[in-house]
């Protein structure tokens, strides 16, 4: 085994690769760029070498320099993590040349797997399924259509080069084709630098699940089962589980053989996975290998018990994988949810910022359950423009599905996050959807779920109840107004209190007694029992025997209670004052339908208006480039161009103006 290695990447992916070396006694060298200064992988290394500008170009994506602070530190081995450089067969090229370990397959299979035209191509020659499609490279939009037309829509189109959801548009119609190519050409171009697009059948009701492959240089090579991947936001994964509740036995056996058959034709040695969509009967089709740690190995992790890191690091080294295939047991259910810096109420719109609290629930591992956080941020840190927008990897784990899901459900309740856009709120939502708890995936579950967007979960009539009754209890114990009980010196709070929520309105008069809270009400009573003091942003609330942990965030008359994706503005009062709440005149929002406003912090690529336009509702209107994605902004009515305010290569922030309207 090697003595020092390099991580040749950043964030969450970057601190997982440390923890694991440092449990094996090996030193490790964090490279960083201008941005990443401060960062919580830089903390964690026991050495770190700037490399050079906030764009990955100019630093995580620069071969020359990450060989160099190789150089530099002596490290003998690099794992290149996930995105970036770790399929780039030239690095690989490149550090064998310059005898360093790379901790990853053989440059032959990377280039093999890492065109996606070519390894179809690979696939179906070692007798894996693949999805009907054009496998030759297209010239134009037009070519484009011609070719899904005869394919037949709904078709996929994808970069050759393609990843992360980068690059890849479903078109259903003839227009679909001509913009889906021209906006993943562009992606393509930008992010991997290689703009060939293909085309294939897009199968409907499909399941994305993925094997997981392991190979060492003397001719090992196994499968550690499924991760069911199926829900999915722009192509990128959100939320994953091991295994899949959709397949039988049967399908898993024949999906791994084949993975494992795939990673044999291209002399596969380290950890990689093979995509596949699965339809409705279970016929299954390979998608593409990643042949790299894919960003959702801790679900595998948590059913088989292995390390993945650490076996790549061994196999990297010459040693045999210590498991045969009949060594594989899988144990259990792992679910895992991607928190990321989006706004799901705009659209999961980007969010950028200081991390002004970040406090993720606390990690447990025992024989009920296992919370896991993966993670390469910290409270007063930054999330960049510059780089993907995750910010933690939660994970849970228990000895059955229901039982992972209820697990993922509270430790979403405790996780704390301010300061950014973020999209726990829709993790917390999913988890209690029905459909969800019922396993009943497809890759189209958002849009079908949420279709015309998020706007935060809907809570039944019995939670709100008591919800509404911990914040009578709540605001009992904080509020230091009161009278004096008649005969008596003792000061008395008011023991009456009315809760109101949009039009719903619950009034109480509340008892303490040793720590319990009697509250009665029209309905009877009810009993509570909290932990929570002022000051607190987590409350445990026992209320009639059902158990609630909610983030508690004081406001003026009353509270900000976030609790399985609703995210409720409770105001509690005095009943009297509650009687004139009506009477108060309310504040009118400013109209900005006339504006074109910025949804997110981005780059201005291309301005399709010119002033004097009239446009029609959903027209294009411009492309806005964020965190390598490229967004496009189109009219929402009728309207003419009355000014443009920006130019392209423009850095707005958010809600800056782009456009003006005016009535036609």
């Amino acid at each position: 085994m090697f003595s020092k290695l390099l991580i040749a990447n950043r964030g969450e992916i970057a601190c997982r690769v440390i923890k694991t070396a440092k449990k094996l006694g090996i030193k490790t060298v964090a490279v960083y760029s201008d941005a990443d200064r401060e960062a919580l992988h830089v903390r964690l290394a026991d050495e770190a070498v700037h490399i050079g500008g906030s764009p990955a170009k100019e630093s995580y994506l620069s071969i020359d320099k990450i060989i160099a602070a190789c150089r530099e530190t002596g490290a003998e081995a690099v794992h290149p993590g996930y995105g970036f450089l770790s399929e780039n067969p030239a690095f690989a090229a490149a550090l064998a040349d310059a005898g360093i370990i790379f901790v990853g397959p053989p440059v032959k299979a990377i280039e093999a797997m890492g065109d996606k035209i070519t390894s179809k191509k690979i696939a179906a020659e070692a007798g894996v399924s693949t999805v009907p499609g054009h496998m030759g490279l297209i010239a134009d939009a037009e070519e484009a259509v011609k070719i899904a037309t005869q394919i037949g829509y709904p078709v996929m189109i994808k970069a050759s080069a393609g990843g992360g959801g980068k690059g890849m548009r479903i078109a259903w119609n003839d227009a679909g084709a001509r913009e889906g190519f021209e906006r993943s050409k562009s992606e393509a171009a930008s992010s991997f630098g290689d703009d060939r697009i293909f085309i294939e059948k897009f199968v409907t009701e499909p399941r994305h699940i993925e094997i997981q492959v392991l190979a060492d240089t003397h001719g090992n090579a196994l499968y550690l089962g499924e991760r069911e991947c199926s829900i999915q936001r722009r192509n990128q994964k959100v939320i994953e589980e091991a295994p899949s509740p959709f397949l039988d036995e049967a399908t898993r056996r024949s999906m791994g053989e084949q993975a494992v058959a795939l990673a044999r034709a291209v002399g596969y040695a380290s950890a990689g996975t093979v995509e596949f969509i699965v339809d409705k009967d279970r016929n299954f089709y390979f998608l593409e290998m990643n042949t790299r740690l894919q960003v959702e190995h801790p679900v595998t992790e948590l059913i088989t018990g292995l390390d993945l890191v650490e076996l790549m690091l061994r196999v990297a080294a010459g040693e045999k994988l210590p498991l045969t295939q009949a060594d594989v047991k899988l144990k259990g259910w792992a679910i895992e949810s991607r928190l990321y810096a989006e706004d799901p109420y705009r659209n999961f719109l980007p969010s950028v910022g200081r991390l002004t609290r970040y406090r993720p629930p606390e990690e447990e591992s025992s024989a009920a359950f296992v919370v896991r956080n993966d993670t390469g941020v910290y409270e007063g840190g930054e999330i960049s423009t510059f780089y993907d927008p995750m910010i933690a990897k939660l994970c849970t784990w228990a000895p059955d599905r229901a039982a992972a899901i209820e697990a993922m459900a509270v430790a979403l309740d405790e996780f704390e996050v301010e300061g950014v856009g973020h999209n726990l709120p829709f993790l917390s939502t999913v988890m209690g959807q029905q459909r969800f708890r019922e396993g009943r995936l497809t890759t189209g579950y958002i849009a079908e779920e949420f279709p015309e967007g998020f706007h935060g979960a809907d809570l039944d009539d019995q939670t709100l109840g008591e919800i509404a009754a911990f914040a009578a209890c709540a605001a009992y114990r904080i509020d230091g107004r009161g009278f004096l009980d008649a005969g008596s010196d003792e000061y008395i709070p008011s023991h009456q209190r009315a809760v109101l929520l949009g039009e719903r309105r619950w009034q109480f008069d509340v008892t303490e007694k040793d720590e319990e809270f009697w509250l009665y009400h029209s309905g009877g009573r009810t009993l509570v029992e909290m932990r929570w003091e002022p000051g607190d942003t987590i409350a445990r609330a026992r209320v009639d025997g059902s158990v609630h942990r909610m983030k508690v965030d004081r406001r003026t008359s009353g509270f900000r209670i976030r609790y399985r994706g609703a995210d409720l503005d409770l105001k509690v009062l005095l009943p009297r004052v509650a009687d004139l709440l009506p009477l108060m005149p309310v504040k009118v929002l400013p109209d900005l339908s006339k504006f074109l406003l910025c949804p997110m912090p981005g780059q201005v690529v291309r301005i399709d208006v010119v002033e004097g336009d009239i446009v029609e509702d959903g027209q294009p209107l411009a492309i806005i480039e964020a965190m390598k994605m490229e967004n496009v902004l189109k009219a929402e009515k009728r309207a003419r161009v009355a000014k443009v305010r920006v130019k392209p290569g423009a850095v707005l922030a958010v809600d800056e103006v782009i456009l003006e309207f005016e009535e036609v």
